[in-house]
């Protein structure tokens, strides 16, 4: 039975989209059956994995809205193992058209229990909100990971998602766990950097994955070339860190 993992943060720009497909991919490359689910209207995770959002008409939105059935929409990446359900600017209207579902929170939990066992890992890029398609990848998922950049106002807003997803236990998900949080965007040679990584630690411990992410120039290119980190420079500091995380994460759920 695979297991369902949201990456999240209501925060942009800390390293959400590139931890779910490098994630991802490592996951693949290591011989993991990978399912990347882009639930981000700016379909990030779409385009950096090689996948053009405005190419396709099935995407996360019919899935949310259950007018399609969720086998015709994955599709194969070049990555090994890697399947995805791109995500494209259609999205947005999703958290309208839902607002008077019955079942809103729940449309995307109910999506995946056809295919939920043919993957090791379902992966779940979130957007940078806390809206109705967070939600119902919360609702859905088995674990969360935080993405917390080493940056001045890291653990601003940490507090609301935590609660967030304290309330989601209560009322939507009481399977829900934190994998762990993530430091990414790590500059060993700022002291700003250091403190971060301390004052997190020292607040959630056993919580915190030990996979560090570095601030790492491939990490921000390989994007723009529609690949992920291990194609685009399997070398680099990025693609290290990366491989780290995901036998980290294997590790710890066996």
């Amino acid at each position: 039975m695979g297991k369902i993992i949201a990456v999240s943060n209501q925060k942009g720009g800390v390293g959400k989209t590139t931890t779910s497909l490098n994630l991802a991919a490592c996951l693949g490359i290591l011989e993991k059956k990978v399912l990347l689910i882009d639930l981000d209207p700016q379909a990030n995770a779409t385009s950096g994995i090689g996948i053009d959002p405005n190419g396709f008409k099935k995407t996360s939105y019919h899935l949310l809205e259950h007018t399609e059935k969720i086998n015709d929409i994955i599709l194969k990446s070049t990555t090994p193992n890697l399947d995805v359900i791109p995500s494209n600017i259609d999205l947005v209207a999703i958290e309208l058209e839902l607002v008077n579902h019955p079942n809103r929170e729940f449309m995307l939990k109910e999506a995946l229990t056809d295919v939920k066992e043919n993957y090791d890992y379902v992966i779940i890029d979130c957007a940078p909100s806390l809206g109705l398609i967070t939600l119902n990848a919360l609702t859905a998922a088995d674990s969360v990971i935080i993405p917390i950049q080493c940056e001045y106002f890291a653990l601003e807003g940490l507090g609301k998602l935590l609660n967030t997803i304290k309330s989601i236990q209560k009322i939507h998900n009481s399977e829900l766990d934190i994998e762990g949080m993530l430091l990414t965007m790590y500059d060993s040679r700022l002291r700003l950097s250091n403190q971060v990584v301390e004052e997190v630690r020292k607040h959630f411990n056993n919580m915190v994955f030990k996979t560090i992410i570095q601030r790492n120039v491939s990490l921000g290119e390989a994007p723009s070339h529609g690949k992920n980190i291990i194609d685009y420079d399997s070398t680099s500091k990025g693609a290290k860190n990366y491989i780290k995380l995901a036998h980290e994460l294997i590790n710890n759920n066996n």
